[in-house]
């Protein structure tokens, strides 16, 4: 049967639907009736509109011409209002200026009143001397002239100031004479004394002017100390040196005679009995500087030092007893105290426990003690020695020779220290003695000038530092019986490898570890020594201190010792070593312990090194350089030796692979080896030995390994020893028992595996060119040595 239209293709358009509606479907897509219904409706709506606006805009002008009307009418008003408050005020204005004027007017009246008045007072109270009650006026006089500075062009106002000067002048001269008639300057006799007047008086100088003050305060020390210049002139007895008590004795007496019969006559602010005291010092030391240049010949040491310190102990005496305000700016500061340390190493200079510089281990990182503000008084007099202390350095200059000399004689005489390994090595009591003796030496120069002689003690402790490094500490190193050219080659003038060296006594190995503790002591302590003498000296002089010379000394006797010690282990184990090279290890049949020569390494090692670390205990980084300076000699030269063992076979190379690693065992224990307490061996020497020993195994590793295929064994070479140096290749070869055919053959595969060298190279380095192997290091010494034996 035939199927509809619809259901074979069917379709969602309404054309298709059967109850289409043309009519409804057109008005659907176009309707234009209800537009047209729509616009009507809109345009007829807005027929009125224009009409509504313009009624509208029309009442809006009126409006704004009624608000301007307004705004006018309220503006008339307002300046009628201010022209109306004006005139009331007008009135007011006039009888607030007539006030003023006329409260003015009242206080000057009042003030010319006050100041007429008071002239004529002054002057009256001046001519009967009644100086207690001009004080008090004088002062109120002059600060009501201060009023009428402005006025100074009337006449009557001039006339009143002029007044009032020609009374403070007469004032003046009135005083200064009556202090002449009581205080005569002629002659040493004093016919006056302290009276009511005069202190009155002394308040009226107050006031005027100071250079009247000053004046008074002049004649009156000048009077009071003309006895002294008498009694201690130059060609007194009394007046050299060996008495200079006696003329601190003497101002001390004046200063209590003064404080009982004039203490009360002048004012407090005056400070008198200070200024008699500074006065006193300038003249004594003008004094003292006259006749020591006059008799310069005659100045000894010791009575140099004896005036010092007489001298030095008056003004300290002065320091306590006066505030310093006449020789400043009148302010003086009060002495700001240090605040109590906590750290027992800050030592105080005055205290009992001052007689040596104490060490501290982290000396840069101590703070740093507040210095105390120096004493005005400080060098008032003392200033007077500094040009001659020239004595004084060349006798420190003489004693610290004899003293030097002495522990020379005194080293001889007792022969080295005893080994001391409970307290961890002895120091030498030398060198306490030194820097006590310069502790002693720094602080009394510092008390006599803080100058030029600081600089040339300084330079007298610098000499003397030398000659204890090299006298004392180097020069008691003992001597190694391989060379006779000195501490500083002596590591490198050995004789040829294997040959016996005698090793140093248990004696001279305690003896070095005390001179090295004793060198860590003296550099340690010269650094603080600078620290205190820059403290000291003047701050423009500080740059001029510089000890680090004499640091560097110690410093290379430091390690000049831990050479020693390592030279003296690294010679004995030498004939173990060459008897290791000598051995036939083509002819080892089985494997077994370690041989015998390992053996003897370690005895030696288990020999001294208990020993050095135990008399280096108290210089436990020393100890540690010693320890990595061995490792860096014996190693290199134990691989050196290894290389000398061909041929070996695989049983001989398992067995030096066995040996290796108990000598690399050793070697890590080496720090603690022998001690009770073990201790972690520092990270930087394990690094150095197991480096080096984990070379010389993968050495070992490589002989062992069969060289056929022959790239299979290249390649494991380069893997294992990352080294592509074809001396060190051919060694291998040796060691291995190879004939030259077949090494010729495996260089030349050698060269061709080598992997290519990095952008900028030369192209004939190694692997390893930042970081040299061992090997490459011991071939460089044996050159150097070779090198050195041939210029000597």
């Amino acid at each position: 049967p035939h199927l509809p239209l619809s259901q074979v293709f069917p379709s969602q358009d309404p054309l298709d639907r059967a109850d289409f509606n043309a009519v409804e479907y057109i008005n659907a897509l176009f309707p234009t009736e209800r537009l047209d219904d729509n616009i009507r409706t809109v345009v007829r709506g807005q027929t009125n509109v224009g009409q509504d606006g313009r009624q509208a805009l029309e009442e809006a002008q009126k409006a704004i011409q009624q608000l301007f009307g307004k705004i006018k009418d309220i503006k008339d008003k307002a300046e009628k209002s201010e022209q109306m408050v004006k005139e009331i005020t007008r009135d007011i204005k006039q009888l607030d200026h007539a006030k003023r004027h006329l409260t003015t007017s009242i206080t000057t009246l009042n003030h010319l009143h006050m100041l007429a008045g008071g002239v004529d007072s002054l002057e009256a109270m001046t001519r009967r001397r009644q100086y207690g009650e001009v004080a008090n006026l004088l002062q109120g006089v002059v600060n009501v002239l201060e009023h009428f500075n402005k006025y100074m062009g009337i006449p009557q106002i001039r006339q009143l100031s002029e007044r009032v000067k020609a009374a403070q002048n007469e004032l003046g001269q009135q005083i200064l004479a009556d202090f002449e008639e009581a205080f005569p300057s002629q002659g040493t006799k004093r016919t006056g004394g302290p009276s009511n007047v005069l202190r009155d008086a002394c308040l009226v100088a107050n006031v005027l002017d100071p250079r009247i003050k000053q004046e008074i305060i002049k004649k009156f020390i000048k009077q009071h100390l003309s006895e002294y210049l008498v009694l201690f002139q130059e060609n007194q007895d009394v007046a050299w040196l060996d008495k200079i008590d006696r003329r601190y004795a003497w101002i001390k007496r004046q200063l209590v005679d003064y404080e009982e019969k004039y203490g009360r006559m002048f004012p407090p602010e005056w400070c008198m009995t200070e200024r008699i005291a500074v006065e006193f010092c300038h003249v004594t030391r003008a004094e003292l500087s006259k006749i020591m240049r006059t008799r310069a010949k005659e100045i000894e040491v010791k009575l140099l030092l004896f005036a010092i310190q007489r001298t030095t102990n008056f003004e300290g005496l002065l320091a306590k007893r006066f505030s310093g305000c006449t020789l400043t700016d009148g302010t003086v500061k009060k002495p700001e105290v240090p605040p109590p340390s906590t750290n027992p190493f800050l030592e105080d200079e005055t205290g009992p426990e001052t007689d040596e510089i104490v060490i501290e281990k982290s000396d840069t990182d101590k703070p740093k003690k507040p210095k105390v503000p120096d004493s005005p008084f400080h060098g008032i007099v003392s200033k007077c020695f500094e040009p001659h202390l020239y004595v004084y350095i060349e006798s420190q200059d003489k004693n610290l020779g004899e003293l030097i000399d002495r522990f020379v004689a005194d080293f001889k005489a007792q022969g080295p220290p005893k080994p001391n390994v409970d307290e961890g090595g002895a120091v030498l009591p030398s060198c306490a003695d030194l820097f006590v003796y310069y502790k002693k030496c720094m602080v009394q120069c510092s008390q006599l000038s803080t100058g030029e002689p600081m600089i040339a003690l300084t330079t007298i402790f610098q000499k003397y530092l030398r000659e204890y490094a090299w006298k004392i500490l180097s020069g008691n190193l003992p001597k190694t019986t391989s060379s006779s050219g000195g501490l500083t080659i002596t590591s490198l003038l050995k004789e040829k490898e294997g040959s016996e060296v005698a090793k140093f006594t248990l004696e001279e190995l305690c003896l070095i570890c005390s001179i090295l503790s004793t060198a860590e002591y003296c550099l340690a302590t010269t650094q603080q020594l600078e620290e205190k003498l820059k403290e000291k000296v003047d701050a423009s002089l500080m740059e001029r201190i510089n000890l680090t010379g004499e640091m560097d000394t110690f410093s290379i006797v430091i390690s000049n010792s831990i050479q020693l010690l390592v030279q003296d282990l690294d010679a004995a184990c030498d004939p173990a070593l060459t008897a290791m090279s000598k051995m036939q290890w083509q002819n080892v049949e089985h494997v077994g312990d370690q041989s015998p020569y390992v053996t003897s390494v370690i005895l030696h090692i288990k020999q001294n090194v208990p020993i050095i670390r135990d008399n280096l205990a108290s210089t436990r980084k020393y100890f540690t350089q010693f320890c990595i300076k061995f490792a860096n000699s014996f190693i290199p030269k134990f691989i050196n030796h290894l290389f000398k063992c061909k041929p070996i076979s695989m049983v001989g190379a398992e067995q030096l692979l066995l040996d290796t690693h108990s000598l690399k065992m050793v070697l890590l224990d080496l720090p603690s080896i022998g001690s009770q307490v073990v201790r972690k061996a520092p990270a930087s020497y394990t690094k150095i030995v197991v480096k080096g020993m984990t070379r010389a195994e993968m050495i070992l590793k490589v002989v062992m390994a069969p060289h056929e295929p022959p790239v299979v064994f290249v390649d494991n070479y380069i893997k294992l020893l990352a080294d592509c140096s074809t001396d060190t290749f051919q060694k291998i070869l040796d060691m291995k028992g190879l004939k030259r055919s077949e090494q010729s053959s495996m260089l030349d595969l050698f060269r061709l595996r080598l992997p290519a060298p990095p952008p900028g190279g030369d192209g004939a380095g190694s692997l390893s060119l930042s970081a040299p192997t061992p090997e490459q290091e011991s071939s460089r010494i044996r050159k150097l040595e070779k090198l050195i034996k041939k210029r000597l």
